[in-house]
């Protein structure tokens, strides 16, 4: 089921923008088999049996180090369409399944490479992570209080600067691939994924309304209409209203003068404004905000955690969150009209796979008996 149906894909074992790359496609219908490391030991990443990213792919433990492990990688890729290879610059090469090799043997893959800083440059072969990739192109600078920036999770550099842009190139590169029966290698650096994601700021900027001082602009807490209050219950609520119309009714919900209205676009006034919302918000529970503001357009909703997110009335209503084996977890994005997006099953245990999927490829019981002895599958 869904648009990817059809399509496999290997994906080399890696942490982080890799992993939720393959869950994505995976989503889509992709048939994601994931080539375990076969020392079983993943350094930062989960195990494959509790780790969301790795639902609805198979997985199969391969050592490639000895020759008859890479000649089976070498097979599967062969059929592939895609492969996901997530390590530092020049490691497949060593391998023995880089670009070059894998070309040779199946010209029209698509070949995803996501790095933090790149497949070249000064920084290419050095170690990092998403902290550093996002801290070299503005993204860290400019979110957080003012007096130093705040940490914001792993999401834009791994996953927003990372893994979606990979995906958009792999599935770009795949599109132009069934046309022209070429494929071709995706360089996805997160320097190069965050800086991208930076562009509303760099037109703001041009327009002379963003500045580099954190906590002073439209969008990073600096307008009080476009911030985060606490309630009387020691919780939040989110207030993003930027259009005019939009802020009156929040003047008339919150019972502040209409007066604001005048001096919303004011710099100068926006310290008082911040104190007038801090003071009026803490007269009210967060549930009592959200009554009070249903249904309205002022643009303010609660903050929930995660574990709270899911019981929201909206994301009910959309099925945004999806319990699979026990565990609630965010449901398949984006949905389609006219392909249907299964529930992925629950993530496999490492090299649940490796049988049907060596048999799939065409080894027989007893070169399959021949792999095992040598330690090379389990």
């Amino acid at each position: 089921m869904g648009p990817l149906a059809g399509v496999t894909i290997i994906e080399m074992k890696g942490i982080g923008p890799g992993p939720y790359a393959g869950m994505l496609l995976a989503d889509l219908g992709a048939d994601v088999i994931v080539v375990e490391r076969a020392t079983g030991k993943p350094g930062l990443a989960p195990p494959t049996a509790t780790d969301v990213h790795s639902r609805g792919k198979r997985s199969i433990i391969l050592d490639i180090k000895q020759p008859a492990g890479l000649g089976a990688l070498l097979r599967l890729i062969d059929n592939a369409e895609m492969l996901i290879d997530p390590y530092r610059p020049g490691a497949a090469e060593r391998a023995g399944f880089g670009p070059d090799v894998c070309l040779q043997r199946n010209p029209g893959l698509v070949f995803g490479r996501i790095t933090g800083w790149g497949q070249d440059g000064p920084l290419a072969q050095t170690a990092g992570h998403d902290l550093n990739y996002i801290a070299i192109t503005g993204a860290l600078a400019a979110i957080g209080a003012k007096e130093k920036p705040a940490i914001p999770l792993n999401i834009i550099g791994d996953y927003a600067g990372g893994s979606l842009f990979l995906v958009i190139g792999m599935l770009a590169a795949l599109f132009e691939s069934r046309a022209s029966g070429k494929g071709q290698v995706i360089d996805a650096a997160i320097t190069d994924g965050s800086a991208s994601l930076m562009s509303l700021f760099h037109t703001l900027a041009g327009m002379g309304a963003w500045q580099t001082e954190r906590h002073a602009n439209l969008l990073d807490g600096g307008a009080p209409f476009y911030n985060v209050y606490a309630t009387q219950d020691k919780k939040y609520i989110s207030v993003a209203a930027l259009e005019p119309t939009f802020f009156q009714q929040l003047l008339d919900k919150t019972g502040l003068a209409s007066e604001w209205l005048e001096r919303r676009d004011d710099p100068s006034a926006w310290p008082a404004l911040r104190s007038e919302f801090e003071r009026v918000f803490r007269t009210r529970s967060q549930s009592e905000w959200c009554a009070l503001f249903a249904d309205s357009d002022a643009c303010v909703a609660p903050v929930l955690d995660y574990a709270d997110a899911p019981a929201h009335p909206h994301n009910v209503a959309r099925k945004t969150y999806v319990d699979i084996n026990g565990l609630t977890q965010p449901a398949p994005a984006p949905r389609f009209s006219r392909n249907a997006i299964a529930t992925p099953h629950a993530p496999h245990t490492e090299g649940a796979d490796t049988e049907a999927v060596l048999r799939e490829a065409g080894y027989s019981d007893a070169q399959l008996a021949e792999l095992r002895d040598a330690g090379i599958c389990n």
